[in-house]
């Protein structure tokens, strides 16, 4: 078993560039991804038609100046007419408008329904929301009364965060890490495997006495060992990447430690289970995409299990890459410790223990 382990590592540090692609592709996904998503928006184009001109509309102006001060969302622009402003909400060269109709200031003084109205490009939802909230905001402190009543007569909701604000690096961060190994397994334990058995190398393990579990588990170990080191390069550059200082507290970094092994195990013989039968050196190139699509966006990295579909999160709940995530989530986010963390190392402990052995029977000592 230590003899094929060896030989394993040995072919895998001759090829550094394979090594190298296996990490690249989830680091360029963290840092694309990570910039790329879930910012906030800045500087985005807002028309503001002014059929008023009244002392309530010039309160709206200042409401969206204070917006552009502090919060550098909107850059205001004003527009004569409502139909210029919508065409160029259309076209994208505005991203909204704000319509004040002309008795907008003479309604808030009688206190008759005063309307104001947003044009929005729906197509970009994310866009869309944005301007819907903030617009929102700007409208319900305009109806706030200029003279607080001495006794309060609304409920007021504090929201207490448990955390410092994630950015959408950091939030990604483990689904990246959890990816990184995986396709490190994929390159280094089933297609390097599946081209072996192509080129004949297997047939060498045949005429031996070696036994088929020794065989399993020498080349899962050695597949592990590639993903292990894959996952701690990726831990530690990612994390400095998206500015996460916990992994230099000695208690976190062995829990870290011990869910990078454990997931590396896990993918390592899910994915032995997977082609333990397989020949053809085309397949796993094939069905890569597929596993990573149904492995990889229902664990809850991208979006929450929650808003998904009844039979999805049936799948997210076999799903090893669930635990994986989970497990990083809660020792790079949320600060947690052996009680987040265990029942997704029993799992994932579990799981390759049941994938290895079930592996065994399937194998055949035969060309």
């Amino acid at each position: 078993m230590f003899a094929i382990i060896e030989r394993e590592m040995r072919k895998f540090f001759r090829s550094p560039f394979l090594m190298m692609m296996s990490m690249v592709f989830p680091l360029v996904q963290l840092i694309v991804l990570g910039n790329a998503f879930g910012g906030k928006i800045r500087d985005a184009k807002i028309g503001i038609v002014d059929q008023d001109r009244g002392t309530q509309a010039l309160r709206i102006h200042e409401a969206v100046d204070s917006v552009r001060a502090n919060l550098r969302t909107f850059v205001p622009l004003t527009y004569d007419n409502e139909r210029a402003a919508m065409e160029d909400v259309r076209i994208g060269k505005i991203q909204g408008a704000i319509v004040i109709p002309p008795d907008y200031s003479r309604r808030v003084y009688e206190k008759n329904h005063p309307r104001i109205a947003l044009i929005v490009d729906n197509s970009d939802n994310f866009m869309s929301s944005t301007f819907t909230d903030h617009v929102g905001q700007i409208v319900e402190a305009l109806n706030q009364p200029q003279i607080e009543p001495r006794l309060l007569e609304q409920s007021v909701l504090e929201i207490v965060e448990l955390y410092p604000y994630i950015e959408y690096m950091k939030y990604l961060l483990p689904g990246s890490i959890a990816l990184a190994m995986f396709v490190s397994v994929m390159i280094g334990g089933g297609i390097l495997y599946i081209d072996d058995k192509a080129r004949g190398v297997h047939e060498g393990y045949l005429v031996t006495p070696i036994s088929k579990f020794e065989l399993i588990f020498g080349l899962n170990i050695a597949g592990a060992v590639k993903a292990v080191m894959s996952g701690i390069t990726i831990t530690i550059i990612g994390s400095l990447l998206a500015g996460v200082s916990s992994i230099f507290d000695p208690s976190k970094l062995l829990l870290l430690l011990t869910a990078i092994v454990c997931i590396s195990a896990a993918f390592n013989t899910m994915m032995f289970l997977l082609l333990v039968r397989v020949d053809d050196p085309l397949v796993p190139r094939a069905v890569f995409g597929i596993l990573n699509t149904l492995l990889f966006f229902p664990s809850g990295a991208i979006y929450p299990i929650q808003a998904f579909p009844t039979w999805l999160q049936w799948i997210a709940r076999v799903d090893p890459f669930t635990y994986a995530v989970h497990s990083l989530k809660s020792l790079l986010l949320k600060d947690a410790g052996w009680a987040a963390v265990w029942p997704d190392f029993a799992f994932l402990g579990g799981f390759a223990l049941v994938a290895g052995l079930l592996a065994v029977p399937l194998f055949r000592r035969t060309l």
